[in-house]
């Protein structure tokens, strides 16, 4: 029971919910609290049970939270493939590459509206918290796109996205998308969320301050602080991922 106090006073501090649980915030939780696996594992089952929240993965014997990056061909060739291949859906072009390069979760990307993005002379922006991110050239006409020319199915639905305040609207156009059923749409075009936003984290926290990273990225600065110490602290299992 004091487990599952303290990680929903987490989740809170945090401004999150337990119904849009994600597994990197869930890995994070594992990462910050080393001795709480084993009984928060009761916790997250009761609650998935009752779907309260959505599925996570739990800890296993002697698993280590370094294992769930991607090597830096997996990297590269994944964000490579978000910012090129016009075979994938826009879509999941746009959230595959925020993820990879903004560490997103998918809670937030489904949450961007599209006032958020603005163009001018020095390039394409996109305001994540706080402050506007300068967006790769293909990622900011792939948004650009996507508000001008948004992808509909009838005429009804094109004249209800048209009005949408979302950048990705969901079944409803004033609602965000299911971040679930957008997880398993990644997953199905081979790019994974989980690995991929925790080995963005790590290259965001190991080449910028903490401080820098949570205005950027949206992050509160307890939890940017917590990413950096766990790539100080992990940094030679980090490179043994990465080879």
């Amino acid at each position: 029971m004091q487990a599952a106090i303290r990680f929903l006073a987490w989740l809170d501090e945090r401004e999150q919910q337990l119904a849009t649980l994600g597994q990197a915030d869930f890995d994070l939780w594992l990462t910050s609290h080393p001795t709480q696996h084993v009984v928060i594992g009761s916790f997250i089952r009761w609650a998935t049970a009752r779907r309260l929240t959505g599925p996570v993965e739990l800890p296993r014997r002697g698993r280590s939270f370094a294992v769930n990056f991607q090597t830096a061909d997996e990297y590269d060739q994944q964000l490579r493939r978000c910012l090129n291949d016009s075979t994938l859906p826009r879509e999941v072009r746009i959230i595959g590459a925020l993820v990879r390069l903004y560490a997103l979760p998918v809670a937030k990307i489904i949450n961007i509206t599209t006032d958020r993005f603005y163009q001018d002379d020095t390039g394409s922006y996109l305001t994540i918290d706080r402050h506007p991110v300068l967006l790769p050239p293909k990622l900011g006409q792939l948004i650009k796109d996507q508000i001008d020319q948004p992808r509909t199915t009838t005429r009804m639905r094109r004249a209800l996205d048209e009005a949408s305040p979302y950048l990705l609207p969901g079944k409803f156009p004033h609602q965000p998308r299911n971040p679930h059923g957008v997880d398993n749409l990644l997953r199905q075009h081979g790019l994974p969320v989980l690995s991929a936003r925790n080995t963005a984290m790590i290259e965001a926290v190991t080449t910028l301050p903490p401080i820098v990273v949570a205005d950027l990225f949206g992050l509160s600065p307890a939890t940017a602080e917590t990413w950096a110490r766990y790539a100080n602290d992990s940094w030679t299992h980090y490179l043994a991922a990465r080879t």
